[in-house]
């Protein structure tokens, strides 16, 4: 059987709030939850939820910003989460990160030709020649001028700097990029340049994505499955097309039904769900959203819904919609599903 690209399995981080030194009494903020997923080499996983529900936390944990409180991140086979410091840096090669605010994730000390070699000379050293060659081919890439390489970030639009953040991460040939909310500081047009330069580096180069994002528009033309969090945990995993079609979660049912959609004639008839999102530190007791799901029974109170494969492929948390007859019991296994036959088409 093939190895996924990544796998994560029953990831978790606690932030602890206690006082004193070792900080071992108090309470703690549950970020992620047994968290279990895979990718594919070439595939796109988007991760969807509200504020707060732990996506940027997890994109972290893959690319070992923080580390975790539990499970485990295997990249080709390889858990890094116990990787010592020479070994680790070996593997960083292969996952890079694009981040949210291209504003702040550039050194503004830096020409964006430095600014994207610099990771290869953390490796191996570069003549002036191979770093302007290298700055050069990975510019024309990302569709800027060559050019280019000689201003620095704060003589570039946003959408040159995300461009310029993508090609840093290309730098190092990973096969995995971790994109953090990539393009939801970006205007609707530029939005959809750097989409389609995604899709068409992926096309390119054969390179998996994690993309966390909100906007659920972009997640449906860009993504090959989605997982959608609430509250640290996975409530629903399933291919594009199945969760926007048919989606089974009733959290699901409510991000689909609250997005906005482009037709001033619709009339919206879905009653949006009622209540905040529960506190972290203390989540309620059972499925964490039983207090705003208009389904709920007994059981959700006092029960924490596993992860349960359905017919058509999914996987889903709920008591009522998702009754636990086949339980998920190796969730990273099995969810690496085949990708798309059509991949995904650009937007413009």
């Amino acid at each position: 059987m093939r190895v996924p690209l990544l796998t994560v399995e029953n990831l978790t981080k606690h932030y602890p709030l206690g006082t004193g030194f070792l900080k071992k009494t108090g309470p703690v903020v549950r970020a992620v939850e047994d968290v279990s997923f895979s990718v594919a080499a070439g595939e796109t996983l988007c991760i969807v939820g509200e504020s707060g529900c732990g996506k940027s936390t997890v994109a972290r944990l893959l690319m070992r910003i923080v580390e975790p409180t539990g499970g485990r991140v295997l990249i080709e086979g390889t858990d890094i989460a116990g990787l010592k410091t020479p070994t680790l840096r070996a593997c960083r090669r292969r996952v890079q990160m694009v981040f949210q605010d291209p504003y702040s994730s550039l050194n503004p000390r830096l020409t964006a030709g430095q600014i994207i070699t610099e990771p290869v000379e953390n490796f191996a050293r570069l003549s002036r020649k191979q770093r302007h060659g290298l700055a050069a081919d990975l510019l024309q890439k990302v569709g800027m001028r060559p050019e280019m390489m000689h201003r620095f970030p704060s003589e570039l639009s946003g959408g040159q700097r995300q461009r310029l953040g993508i090609a840093r991460a290309l730098s190092l040939e990973p096969a995995l990029i971790i994109a953090d909310e990539a393009v939801s500081a970006l205007d609707v047009s530029v939005q959809a340049q750097i989409l389609n330069l995604l899709l068409d580096l992926q096309r390119q180069m054969g390179i998996a994505f994690v993309f966390i994002a909100h906007d659920l528009s972009v997640v449906q033309h860009i993504g090959h499955r989605v997982a959608v969090m609430y509250l640290g945990r996975i409530v629903e995993l399933a291919s594009c097309e199945t969760l926007f079609a048919n989606p089974v979660h009733p959290y699901t049912e409510a991000l689909i039904a609250a997005a906005p959609v482009p037709d001033p004639t619709r009339i919206r008839s879905e009653v949006p769900v009622e209540g905040e999102v529960p506190s972290p530190i203390n989540p309620p007791l059972g499925c964490a959203f039983h207090p705003r799901c208009p389904l709920a029974v007994e059981r959700c109170r006092i029960e924490v819904p596993p992860l349960v494969s359905m017919a058509d492929g999914r996987v889903v948390a709920c008591h009522v919609r998702a009754p636990a007859t086949v339980v998920l019991t190796e969730p990273a296994a099995n969810c690496c599903s085949t990708i798309h036959a059509a991949p995904p088409q650009a937007l413009f």
